[in-house]
This record gives C-alpha cells, structure tokens and sequence, in this order.
C-alpha cells in the first residue's frame, strides 16, 4: 500500500467509532472505508487487481530487486556450477553483514531525504577504536567493542548536530567528516599501519564462528516462521477489532508457507556447509530491531513525518531536530559496527578500513534494495535486498576470475539502473496523483 493509505488506516484505527465495517458500507460513521483497502477481503483476486493498479501507478516495491536477485543467480549459476553451492551461499550469508549492518543504518538516513558519506570513515574509527583498546592496551575485549560502536553514535550524533541544530548541509557535514574521520583513524593506528585480530576475540568470532549443530539453523527458520505467522494473525485480529480490512486467514496461511519454505531452505543450504554463521545471526537481528523501530513505532512514523515534509511535521508537533540528531547517530553507530564485521574478515583494523568501495557499496545496498533517494519512501529490509544483490555479483565474478574493475562497473551499473527506475517510479506517481 502507498503510504497515503497507511495514514488512512493509521486515522482510522485511531477513531475507530468513526470507521466503516469492513464490507465497506457506512456503518456508524459518515466516511466509508477506502475501496482499495478492501482488496484484502477479495481474496487473491483482489490482490491481483491491486498489483496491476500499484504497478500502473509505479509503486514497484520490492519487485525490480527480487527479479533482478532471481536473474543474477540464474546467469551466474550456468556460468558456474559452484555459484549456488553450500559453501558459496554460507560465504555470501557472512560477507553481507558488515556491509549490510552499515546500510541499514544509511536506509535510516534515507528516509529523512538526507545523506551520510562518512559511513566509510566511521566504520575505520570504530575498528581502530576497539583495536588500540584491546589489542594495544589490554582492555576487555567486551568493552572494547562496547566503547566503539558507542563512539560510532557520538560520531553520528555530532553530525546531527551541525545538520539539524547550526544548519550545515548533511552533504557538507559528513563530507567534512569523511575526511577528519579518516584522520582520525589514521592517527589512532599510529606507525603500527595495522594491528591484528587476536585468536578467539569477539571480534574474530564475529565472522568467524558457526553454530555447526544443525538444530541451530533448523531452529533459527522455526522461531523466525512462528514470529511472522504470529505477526500476522495479531495484526489481523487488530484490525477486525477496529472494524477495518484485514488480511484473510487464507492469505495468512500462504505467506506462512512461503517464509517456511524459504527459512528452512536457507537453514538446509547453510547447514551442507559449516552451519549457521553468527555473522548472519547478527544481521538478521539488527534488521528485526531496526524494522520494528521504523514500522511499529512512534519513532518510526516520526521519521517518516520528517523525510516525506519537514515543515509539515514540525507543524504537526514532531521534534524535528531531535529526530535528525538521533537518526544520524544511528547510522553513525551502525557504521562502526559493521567496521568490526569488516575488521574481523579482513583479520585485524587497518588504516585503511572503510576506504575504497565500502561507501559506494552501503550506499548502493540501501539504494537497489528500494529505499528512495528523496526521502520518506523505503524500508529497513532494502539493506538486505540490496547488499544481496550486490554481494551476489560479486561473489560471481569472483568465481568467474574478473577484475575488480569489473565488478566496480557493474555494480555502478546497476546502481545507475535503480535510482532511474525509483525516478521514473515517482515521476508515474506523481502522474498518477499518489505522491
């Protein structure tokens, strides 16, 4: 649904006196409930007419990546036979996270209309931080990682700061700290240029351990299927005890099939290889949170108040300096923890960390995941789909023996590739009368 309908649900839930049964008559209000709520109620006719009418008025959601994922892999698997192998999805379900911790952190930045370009940076000082500590001068190894990631959020929040409170452009600032921070980072390195991860820290664990019984796996699918089924059903139940649209139990059923037949795939592969990673683990928790923080709370909808019209949500009562201070600072934490992630495969921190493509790929991974460049339109788990894409394509190319130079200019293809289907997307929209 466009989010005009979520706030249509969201007004009516809240005044549910005022709201029309759910066969859509007047009942005990004056308004009526909005016709294209009740496709819910159709049954899969119904969807399906209001799949033709989201894709004519270009609301694609997730549909351009999840072909695009489903072409990636047929290409590259009959290019090489190992691309689908247990070891080579266990590798992608590992080398994601770091990468896809810190765009779940820009999907936040996004949302606000805004932009971060210090994730890179961030990332380095936050493994530099934990490195000099633990390593360097002996700290516990917890409270290392601890002090880190909660200098990420005082780096995020200082950014914020400038932006919402002095009114520096967020481009300019995180430009600025994008390059401070790198010296920063260069300088807690010191002449060391690198300093290793130490056997059996937490931060080696982080991408290097498994849980080899297969129960973990085959467990983690079954708690995940039970959530969302319960998920649903509670939703459900909310919405006929307000009197509006809810999902049939029909449609309950095939999506909890589905998640099943995915979850348990994915726990089957994972466990041929070396077993659930704790990388993955990690992800998948940082996407929960985050998601339920975006959809299902106050905060959330504040944020995207903010990104769809700042003056509008000010009006409105909405903390807007406060939201732009707190969501930087997510992003900035989230930054350097995914800088542990990246330390921890590439076997230590160096002065380097962060450098190179890493700000392109975060970027890209919110981006071609589905999240829109102009604010207010996007969700959390687009940092999974996009660094999915992105990972797979690299994963494949390595496998086939090109330079990164290639894969440098793919991957700029195809980020080219979803920021004109999101223009285009909201240029029908606006064409259509729904943005």
């Amino acid at each position: 649904m466009s989010d005009t309908v979520d706030k249509e649900r969201g007004s009516e839930a809240a005044n549910p006196k005022d709201a029309a049964p759910a066969d859509g008559s007047a009942g005990g209000g004056d308004r009526a409930v909005d016709p294209r709520l009740l496709v819910r109620e159709q049954g899969f006719a119904g969807y399906l007419t209001e799949f033709k009418r989201k894709v004519r008025g270009g609301e694609l959601g997730s549909l351009p990546v999840v072909l695009g994922l489903i072409i990636i892999a047929v290409i590259f698997q009959s290019l090489n036979d190992s691309f689908l192998s247990a070891g080579s999805v266990s590798d992608i379900g590992v080398y994601i996270a770091g990468t896809g911790i810190m765009a779940t952190g820009i999907v936040f930045v996004l949302l606000l209309g805004e932009i971060d370009l210090s994730v890179g940076s961030v990332a380095g000082v936050g493994a530099a931080v934990w490195a000099v500590l633990s390593v360097t001068h002996n700290v516990n190894d917890w409270l290392a990682v601890v002090i880190a990631i909660v200098a990420g959020l005082c780096i995020g929040g200082l950014h914020g700061f400038f932006f919402a409170r002095v009114g520096v452009p967020a481009f300019v600032v995180t430009l600025a700290g994008f390059l401070g921070w790198s010296g920063l980072q260069i300088w807690l390195m010191g002449t060391e240029g690198s300093i290793n991860t130490p056997d059996s820290s937490v931060v080696e664990d982080l991408t290097g351990y498994y849980f080899e019984d297969i129960a973990a796996a085959y467990g983690l699918a079954l708690v995940a299927v039970l959530a969302y089924a319960a998920a649903l059903l509670v939703d459900a139940k909310r919405r006929r005890g307000a009197r509006l649209p809810s999902r049939p139990m029909s449609e309950i059923l095939v999506r909890t099939v589905v998640m099943a037949v995915v979850a348990f795939a994915g726990a089957y592969v994972l466990n041929q290889s070396r077993g659930l990673p704790l990388a993955l683990v990690l992800f998948l928790a940082v996407l929960v949170i985050a998601d339920f923080a975006v959809r299902r709370t106050t905060y959330g909808r504040q944020i995207f108040a903010v990104g769809g019209n700042a003056e509008a949500a000010r009006r409105a009562g909405i903390n807007v300096e406060w939201v732009r201070i707190s969501v930087f600072g997510i992003a900035g934490m989230l930054a350097a923890f995914g800088g542990l992630f990246i330390a921890s495969l590439s076997g230590g921190a160096t002065k380097s960390l962060g450098a190179g493509n890493t700000l392109m790929n975060v970027i890209a991974a919110a981006v071609i995941g589905g999240t829109s460049l102009f604010g207010g339109r996007g969700k959390i788990w687009s940092a999974l789909l996009g660094i999915l894409v992105i990972q797979s394509i690299q994963q494949g190319l390595n496998l086939l023996g090109m330079a990164s130079e290639i894969q440098y200019m793919i991957t700029g293809a195809v980020l080219l590739a979803a920021v004109v289907i999101d223009s285009v997307s909201r240029r029908t929209q606006k064409t259509a009368g729904r943005t």
